[in-house]
């Protein structure tokens, strides 16, 4: 007798509001991200990107914000199928582009795609063309 074993695993997905968020300086914002994913246990990230530089890695699920990172006003918590991140007394500097994502990540611009970004020390990983 000859057994096969194979995993079938459905689409993964997140799914992030498209819309911009305004606020004032000194405020606490919520961005929102829902996910779907047939892993028990699913790894997923938040990422910030600043106008004219690449995504950086800033939370992991099941790990530890980046070192730039590890201020109170940045949290994130799975929430049964979603994860929102939480940032507290606004700063100027905060206004980014900020990414939800799950693992493995796949992130693209107009002409490069690169897959499994950034690690936790903000290294890239992998290109892919």
């Amino acid at each position: 007798m000859f057994l096969i074993l194979r995993q079938c695993k459905g689409e993964d997905r997140v799914i992030q509001p498209t819309e911009d968020v305004f606020a004032s300086e000194g405020d606490t914002v919520t961005l929102d991200c829902k996910f779907e994913t047939t892993d028990t246990t699913p790894s997923l990230f938040w990422y910030r990107q600043e106008m004219g530089d690449f995504p950086k890695y800033l939370w992991k699920s099941y790990g530890k914000k980046a070192s730039e990172f590890q201020t109170d006003r940045f949290n994130a918590a799975i929430n049964g199928t979603s994860v929102p991140l939480k940032i507290q007394k606004l700063q100027l500097t905060d206004s980014a582009v900020y990414y939800c994502a799950l693992e493995p990540t796949v992130t693209g611009n107009t002409t490069t795609l690169y897959r499994n970004l950034w690690r936790e020390d903000n290294t890239i990983l992998h290109n892919i063309h």
